[in-house]
């Protein structure tokens, strides 16, 4: 009955509650704290990596001055953890004076400086996930007010200790507030997986009018396997999920955990490929201060960049899942270009998979692939045209793959990557005046 319930309320909900600031036309990039650093507050013994502002400022200044910002990663993220115990005088939300002396505003104030923007965490709840003071019903107007008031540029709207009907009033509930704040919020809401995930009990299509940005399905975790059961489950769900995503809507399977300890180098590319291939924000949680040179070469690899921002804003699909246990994932990217991934399941050794574009369902004609971690450039393609790629176990090849009657002088080698990206050809950069946006 509960859930009969709830879908006749869905149905009454008013368009007025509609999303309307323009923002995340391709999807967020940034950093956020809590898959790395989760709730530390021991700041007395442990003050480098205790969710503070110490923290927050040195992920700022990381991210403004080692080349992140100029690659799109520019959101700041606080999650849960940042408030004090107890509401203040005046019924808002307050952060813990002895971990954030200056305050929200302050620390938005630097961040801004930096040429960034900052996001902030809140709980559609009585209590947020780690037991901090949520946001209930009556609450979320003047949530919304003081977040614009300090400067905060994206919530992050969890749902633990939260019914379905208090999610199902307060969710759109808290977009409308925002909306009326005047100040451009990119808005997050967990409320997908609260739900399952999947409709009918999630409506993709009203979703899309109220949130930037969900999140379906489980937390990341930073293992292999957690990596794997999120894109298992997205790519099952294919049908479902794709459909909903486009620019200012999309669908969010959490952070990167790239440059952490769980992944190899082979299984950090992978994630990286396919979070590009699902058009997935692309919000690390990491170390920035300690990030390996490997992990940085990933994490700032333009091509894949230019793959998840492409302004077409389509979410890519698997294709294929071969008996060698390699699969084939496809994203349509501008004016006839494509992202394909071949990402090797197998554990034993470096597999080397043959096939064709045409097998791939790409029309005749000519073509070039550039190999996105490699560097290197296919030429001569045909449809037809059999290739082969070796793929290291729980690794990827991923290729941009371009028309190749397309004149480099008129439109640079990667004609159809975001104009900041400015892919290298050869050890040459594409003048940003050569790319399409």
């Amino acid at each position: 009955m509960e859930y009969v319930r709830v879908l006749l309320l869905l149905a009454l909900i008013p368009v007025s509650t509609s999303l309307d600031n323009g923002l995340l036309r391709t999807p967020p990039m940034g950093w956020m704290a809590w898959e790395r650093f989760r709730c530390d507050i021991d700041c007395n013994n442990d003050p480098e990596n205790c969710i503070s502002e110490k923290l927050f400022r040195d992920m700022a200044d990381r991210l403004s001055e080692d080349g992140w910002r100029e690659l799109g990663y520019e959101y700041v993220m606080i999650d849960d953890c940042w408030m004090s115990m107890q509401r203040g005088s005046d019924g808002r939300l307050q952060p813990d004076p002895a971990r954030f002396p200056g305050g929200i505003a302050n620390l938005a104030k630097y961040i801004h400086n930096r040429g960034l923007k900052l996001g902030i965490y809140a709980d559609m709840g009585s209590a947020t996930c780690m037991g901090y003071p949520g946001t209930t019903l009556d609450k979320v107007e003047i949530d919304a007010k003081t977040f614009a008031s300090w400067g905060v540029d994206y919530l992050k709207f969890d749902g633990c200790n939260s019914n379905v009907i208090e999610q199902l009033i307060g969710y759109p509930l808290m977009s409308k507030a925002l909306n009326a704040t005047g100040r451009p919020i990119a808005y997050s809401c967990s409320w997908p997986a609260y739900i399952g995930g999947l409709p009918p009990k999630v409506n993709y299509y009203l979703l899309g009018d109220i949130c930037n940005v969900w999140r379906n399905f489980d937390d990341i975790q930073d293992s292999w396997d957690s990596m794997q059961s999120i894109f298992n489950w997205f790519s099952i769900h294919q049908d479902d999920l794709q459909p909903a995503a486009g620019p200012g809507r999309w669908n969010d399977p959490d952070m990167l955990i790239i440059g952490n300890f769980g992944l190899s180098v082979e299984q950090a590319r992978t994630q990286m490929a396919l979070w590009a291939i699902m058009a997935a924000p692309l919000i690390m949680s990491n170390d920035l201060r300690s990030l390996s040179n490997d992990a940085r070469a990933i994490l700032q690899n333009r091509a894949a960049i230019a793959i998840n921002q492409d302004p077409r804003g389509i979410q890519g699909r698997r294709l294929l899942q071969e008996k060698s246990r390699i699969e084939v994932y496809w994203r349509p990217l501008s004016h006839l270009a494509n992202a394909l991934v071949f990402l090797s399941r197998r554990q034993d050794m470096p597999y080397l998979y043959h096939s064709s574009l045409a097998k791939l369902n790409f029309t005749a004609g000519s073509y070039e692939a550039y190999d996105v971690f490699s560097g290197k450039t296919t030429t001569g393609l045909t449809a037809t045209t059999e290739f082969k790629v070796s793929i290291n176990p729980s690794g990827v090849v991923m290729w941009y793959v371009y028309p190749a009657k397309q004149s480099p002088k008129d439109t640079g080698r990667y004609p159809y990557t975001r104009r900041k990206h400015r892919l290298s050809s050869f050890g040459k950069i594409i003048k940003p005046s050569y790319a399409v946006l």
